[in-house]
């Protein structure tokens, strides 16, 4: 049972998620040979201060 984790920024519509998932698990399902049923998607989204590049947040930008 495959699981896929996508970490993100907040701000992604719930239509935009819904296409996302569709089309990771096409993938796993294309790619792996395991079965729709199977592929386990969890979204993880993130606030701008929770991330960072090249030591500063992208909050403090």
């Amino acid at each position: 049972m495959p699981y896929i984790t996508v970490k993100m920024l907040e701000g992604r519509s719930d239509d935009q998620k819904k296409a996302l998932v569709e089309k990771v698990t096409e993938a796993v399902t294309e790619t792996t040979g395991a079965s729709k049923e199977k592929v386990v998607v969890f979204i993880e989204e993130m606030t701008k201060n929770h991330y960072a590049v090249a030591g500063k947040r992208l909050s403090d930008e």
